[in-house]
This record gives structure tokens, sequence and C-alpha cells, in this order.
């Protein structure tokens, strides 16, 4: 039987290297991933009240207390943890880096959001495609026109991942999903992504192009790109954020292994 802990401790030991800087989609059956938001502690309370009422796209995972880089019940360091991350001053991106640790201060605070690539080892313990797991390739992101729920400084739209179904695994799929409420749980849409806003299925505004077969639906799901968007749009003097699609991978389980 494969030991899942040590696959985990791997990847970290990998990732807090150097030698692994690639998106996480696929890793670590059974553990969840998370999105990460670094922000200075005058926003990051407004924040964390933004997460609670939207918890479908931010799905709170946990929290550092400020200026403490370690989140002991995740067994993560947020400075070393995510593969790539991208740094944003004043709300336009400054850098890309794969270590935090010069960049820290005794003011930031770290939030972790659940992600969707957590439940795609479900799907496919189903027997059910993931395209882009098969490909090699991130998954396709989009801004939305679904709105979330505004706290102080931070609005704005929900951005959504896809993957695509025959018409007969789409019950299914969202069924499956929807026992992961951490993260983002079942579909916000299936089918026209003309109804939420999105003018072209094959150009995301993150990640890759969609993989999608013949008579494929497209179904779309909360993702945690979305607290990247509405943090940048309020013009925060630091922000910094796991790059789309390399996720932290946390201790906490998430799925029967």
């Amino acid at each position: 039987m494969t030991d899942h802990s040590q696959l985990r401790q791997a990847h970290l030991d990998a990732v807090r290297s150097g030698a692994f800087d690639q998106p996480t989609t696929g890793l670590c059956a059974g553990y969840a991933q998370a999105n990460l938001v670094i922000l200075p502690v005058k926003q990051a309370y407004d924040f964390l009240l933004f997460t609670q009422l939207n918890p479908k796209p931010c799905p709170l995972l946990g929290m550092s207390e400020p200026g403490e880089p370690l989140i002991p019940k995740l067994d993560v360091d947020v400075r070393t943890d995510a593969p790539r991350y991208e740094v944003f001053r004043d709300g336009e991106y400054a850098e890309e880096r794969t270590d935090l640790t010069e960049l820290w201060r005794e003011d930031l605070v770290a939030l972790l959001l659940g992600c969707s690539f957590t439940f795609e080892h479900a799907l496919l313990a189903e027997g059910l495609p993931v395209r882009h797991i098969a490909a090699g390739t991130n998954v396709p992101m989009y801004r939305t026109s679904l709105a979330c729920t505004p706290v102080g400084p931070f609005s704005g739209g929900m951005v959504v991942s896809m993957r695509g179904y025959p018409p007969e695994l789409v019950e299914r799929a969202s069924e499956l999903t929807g026992r992961f409420p951490g993260s983002h749980g079942g579909p916000v849409h299936v089918g026209d992504p003309a109804e939420i806003g999105i003018a072209d299925i094959m150009t995301p505004d993150f990640g890759d192009p969609p993989v999608l077969e013949d008579g494929d639906v497209p179904v779309f799901w909360a993702c945690g790109v979305t607290p990247q968007a509405v943090v940048l749009d309020a013009k925060p003097e630091l922000a910094i954020f796991h790059k789309p699609g390399h996720m932290i991978i946390t201790a906490q389980r998430d799925a029967v292994v």
C-alpha cells in the first residue's frame, strides 16, 4: 500500500529545495491542496470576513497569526511550501519567486483556501476523466459575471475553473464534487459559458486552454483564484499569492484514499 504521508513529505522536500516548481494537479492524493493569500494585517481581517461571506470561492482552511509563517494544524510554512509565488505591489505585478523568506515581514498574515485540485482524485477514482491531468496541462480558469458579496475594499466577480464531461457524466461529477465543501463543492454553472460572462472558452484568463472532446459539456466550479482577482482590485501595498495552479499541499486529509 502506498504511504501517502511519505509522498507528501517527499513533495514538500522537493518544493522547499527548489527541485519542484510545477503545477500540483494530480499530486498527493487524499491531502487538501490550498490557495494562498498573504496580506498586511491591516487588510487581512477584512479579507477574512470576505471569505466567510463567500465560502464557495473562498473556503477557509487555515490562517496564520500576524508575522507567523507557520500554520501548524496544516503542517505548512507559507514562505517555502508553494512551488511558485506571485508578488504584487499596489495591485501591480512585481515579481515571481520560489521562496518568500527574504520578503517575510512581521505584519503579514497568510490565509489558506481550499482548491478544486483536491476533489480531482475522487473523480478519477470513480472513473470520471479529468482531461487536463491526462494531457499534462493546468486547469483553465476564467473571470465571470458572478458577483461576490463585498466586504470593505474587497469586491468583484467570481473566478471559475472548468472541466468538460459527456452529458451522461455531468450529474455524477456534480454529486461527487459536492462532497468536498472545503474544496469549492459542486459546480456553480453547467453549460453555456456566455451565461456567466465568459466570451471565449478556449481563451482562459488563467491556466492553460481547455482540453475538450466532441460532445463535452463545460462544467464550472468556483475557483480559489477569485481571491487574487478581488484583492488586486483593492490594490493593497503588498499582496502575495501562489502562482495559479501551483498549490500548497497541506496535511489536511480531504479524501478517502
